[in-house]
This record gives structure tokens, sequence and C-alpha cells, in this order.
């Protein structure tokens, strides 16, 4: 794992950037063709709600993790009426480019992804060839909402950064789906061998997710003082294990052990109620306000207000851009769609500064009406979007 990386961490790096060059639309929700072409800084995409302006961010997204953002499932995203949606991108790394598009058959329900014109042997061999980080209006949920929000936003994050983890979480989910079944069937004769089939996989991906948030507090810590104006903050992983232990490592076969024992304590309990209690699928992150000169910790997903969890969530989509850009070495294309709403003007000068300070990957920014920032110099031009339809002006 990579170390922790910070405002001043972020500054002092030399690194190239990703960047959109051309994107091809096809039948994507509301948005029935667009051919762009991007600039170089990026561009505000300005519309009222309901125009399409989100949807042309997820669409983006989709060619970084191959589904949705917002958590639709793939047949809800082609245009009401069609079958198929297709999304194309040319991508600038440097004085190289490369050809990304994905798209997906209802009828079929088959979907296809291809890197400068071939299919990759595996998807999860594709995801992350963009580079690209969305801070979304709805990020507040990661703070408040269910453990299985935040547990989903870590293993998209660490399947982007971390070798390894996506083959880990598939193996481990097979294993449960047999484990669960056995157990609601009542074979109790199976049930401890596709318990140690958990073990490796399962070790595995709590101890990234343990060296990840570790090694990356500190960061968000920084981030959310900057943007709060001082007010301290940190997260931290809640890893379910009962009563075996947290191991105080970072290596797998610890947690793997941990787990083991885990597994066993909570058979008999798990028998009785048809299905596995503990492992990295009941795992959580803890976000909590720092107060009293660190006296007191609050948890923001009970005792935060709305501020405070939009901070927290923007802090912690700083430290995504981060993670991604010390994995690839190159930043991300930072996709913000609306993310100065429900901030104060102050709060909102700050996340600016922070995007501005030692950052230069493009912006694809929307907004429900052009707004004077900034950001890249002032040099975003204005994208009209209405009805699915984006008039450039002549930038794209």
């Amino acid at each position: 794992m990579q170390g922790t990386a910070g405002t001043l961490e972020t500054a002092e790096r030399q690194v190239g950037s990703a960047a959109l060059r051309t994107v091809s639309l096809r039948d994507f929700r509301n948005l029935s063709r667009l051919d762009l072409t991007v600039p170089e800084a990026g561009a505000m995409i300005v519309g009222p709600n309901g125009s399409g302006k989100t949807n042309l961010l997820e669409a983006l997204y989709y060619l970084e993790i191959f589904r949705s953002f917002r958590g639709a499932r793939d047949r809800e995203l082609p245009r009401f009426g069609q079958d198929v949606f297709r999304i194309e991108a040319t991508v600038a790394r440097g004085a190289s480019t490369l050809e990304l598009a994905a798209a997906w058959q209802k009828s079929t329900r088959r979907k296809k992804v291809q890197i400068d014109g071939h299919e990759p042997e595996r998807l999860s061999d594709a995801i992350g060839t963009l580079g690209a980080v969305v801070f979304s209006l709805d990020d507040s949920e990661l703070i408040w909402g269910s453990p299985s929000r935040r547990r989903r936003y870590l293993d998209i994050l660490l399947s982007l950064v971390e070798p390894g983890y996506v083959g880990a979480l598939q193996r481990y989910r097979a294993v449960l789906g047999q484990r669960n079944e056995a157990l609601r069937l009542g074979r109790t004769s199976v049930v401890r061998a596709w318990g140690e089939g958990l073990v490796e996989p399962g070790g595995a991906l709590m101890a990234a997710r343990a060296a990840w948030t570790s090694e990356r507090n500190a960061a968000f810590g920084r981030y959310h003082a900057a943007i709060a104006g001082g007010a301290a903050a940190e997260f931290g992983y809640a890893a379910s294990l009962g009563d075996a232990g947290r191991p105080e490592t970072r290596d797998g076969a610890a947690w793997a052990d941990a787990l083991r024992r885990a597994l066993a304590a909570s058979e008999e309990s798990d028998r009785r109620r048809g299905m596995t209690q503990v492992g990295p699928h009941r795992d959580d992150v803890v976000i909590r306000a720092v107060v009293d000169g660190g006296a007191e910790r609050r948890d923001l997903r009970s005792y935060g207000s709305g501020g405070q969890r939009r901070t927290a969530a923007i802090a912690l989509r700083l430290v995504e851009a981060d993670s991604l850009t010390d994995r690839a070495g190159r930043e991300p294309v930072y996709l913000l769609d609306d993310v100065f709403a429900e901030l104060d003007g102050e709060r909102s000068r700050r996340v600016l500064e922070l995007l501005e300070d030692g950052r230069s990957g493009q912006v694809l920014l929307t907004a429900p009406k052009p707004v004077d920032l900034p950001l890249r110099g002032g040099s975003l031009p204005v994208w009209r979007i209405d009805d699915g339809r984006i008039e450039t002006d002549g930038d794209g």
C-alpha cells in the first residue's frame, strides 16, 4: 500500500493526468446522441434539474467501473424504448491516447467492454482504465447511510487501487453464498468446509480495508479540517470479527486466522439464524467528529448535521482522488456533480482551494446555472444542457 497523501504531499507530487478528449454517447438515460470534444481543462455543464447533467457524468464514470455510480442496474440505463446504450471515449495520457467503449444490450443482457478495440479477458482487467473520481450530491449518504453503502464504497475504491482485491472479493462472495445456502438448508456437514473457504479471501479483504483506512485517516482529517475551518474528524475500520479480536497488523494471514476463529465462534448462532454473521460482508467504516480537543468522538452517522456530513463526504472523495493518483501515477478526471450545493459560501471557497492546491486534473462540473468560479483559473467553458441536448458554444 502507498503512504498517506495529504494536501502538501499532493502539491509536491509531479504527476501527469488522465483527460477525456472526445466522448460519444448513444441512448444512455435521456441522452439520445451526443458527440463531444472535451476541452483540456474541462467544462461547466449547466442546466435545470432533469436536463441530463448527472446522466452525463454517470455515463462517463461508467467507463471507470462499468456500472452506475448511482446504483442503477444496467437494464435501467438504456433510453426509454431503446434496446442498447453505448458509450465511447478517447482518453489522453501524456503523448498517447487510448479508446474506451462500453455497451449493454437489454434483449441479450450482454455487456461489452473494449480497450483500443479489444475485449479484455475479464471485466475486472478493465476497471480503472479511465481514471476518474465522482463527487455526487448524494455522497452524504456515505456518511449517514447504511453500512452496506460504505462497504460498497470501499469495495469499488480498493478494486481500483489494490491489486488482487477484485479477485478476492469475487471468491469471497461466491463462497459466502454457498455457506449461507448450506446454513438455510441445515446442511451442517458442509457449513464448516464452506467457512474455511471464506478465510483466505476474507482475510485479504479485511487486511486491505484496514491498511487503507489506517494510511488515509490523517489525510482525511486534514481535508476535513481545511473545509470545516479547523473542525477535526477521523475515520476508522470496524471489522466484523466478534470476540476473535482485531489483528494489529496488515498481514492478510493474521486477518485470515482471526476470521477463522470468528467463524468458529459464531457457527452455532449462524446455524440458528441461517446466515453468516461475521466477515467482510458485515464490516463498516466509522466516521467521527473529534470534539473538545480530542476528549470526545461523535459518530457523524447519528450525530452529524447536514453540513458536517457533506464536509466529511467531500473529504472522503479527496482522499479517494489521492489514492487513485498514487496508484496510477496520474491525476484522475474530476467529475463534480453539483458539488457546491448545500455548502455555505465559506466552505465552498475552501473546497475550491483544495481542488486547486496541487491538483490540475481535468474537471467536468455540473450546476443548475452558470457560476463564477476560479476553478482552473476560471477557464472552464460553459456547456448548456436541456432535455439531453448540449450546446457547447463552439468549445466542444
